[in-house]
């Protein structure tokens, strides 16, 4: 399969991010892993962000739907990358069938595992929004221009999901490595009072 112009566009992750951070509300939950945790990190910080690093590679979708089931009244954005979701995408089934309208899978797809040093992830060439579409989800999107993204992304969120998001950006070659944020058990204890404050 030869790839399209669509295939080989790119955003910045950085832009890519502040897009879904205008549009995030205040009582909303970001639940972060890997090179997107590493970003977010240096947007607003958030009492509403739970960094989920160090973390199991695709261990934060799995926990965004915990917190979807058992927040309904909030909105639930993980971002995942797409060497991370491969290692669970049946996680992707299960999501879909739980009917979670309130969560959003934001798939970072720079084609590497960044944190790491850049080394190539297998099967580049996976759509991901195919994927979720055939698993179940009611609303796919995917998106490899920035202006496209912008233009788009409040529609996008304001329809029930689960949602899926895949984001084709550029691989972070400088400064890409991650500094975890704190102890886990300090950053969970934050977390639980920042859901309690804000119910």
């Amino acid at each position: 399969m030869s790839p399209t112009d669509a295939d080989t566009r790119r955003m910045p992750l950085a832009a890519a991010l502040e897009v879904l951070a205008e549009l995030r509300g205040d009582r909303d939950v970001v639940v972060t892993t890997m090179g997107a945790a590493r970003e977010w990190i240096r947007r607003r910080p958030h009492p509403l962000d739970f960094h989920y690093v160090p973390s199991t590679m695709s261990g934060g979708v799995p926990l965004a739907l915990g917190l979807a089931l058992a927040q309904p009244d909030r909105e639930v954005t993980v971002l995942s990358g797409d060497g991370s979701l491969l290692m669970s995408l049946g996680a992707l089934v299960t999501i879909a069938d739980s009917g979670a309208a309130n969560l959003t899978v934001a798939v970072i797809g720079n084609g590497v595992y960044e944190i790491t040093g850049g080394q190539r992830i297998a099967g580049t060439g996976v759509d991901f929004a195919a994927v979720a579409r055939a698993c179940g989800f009611s609303n796919v999107a995917r998106f490899s221009e920035l202006d496209d993204f912008r233009a788009r992304a409040k529609d996008v969120l304001s329809r029930p999901g689960p949602r899926l998001l895949e984001l084709k950006v550029e691989p972070v070659r400088e400064d890409y490595a991650l500094v975890p944020p704190g102890p886990m058990q300090h950053r969970l204890e934050r977390f639980r009072r920042a859901l309690a404050d804000s119910s």
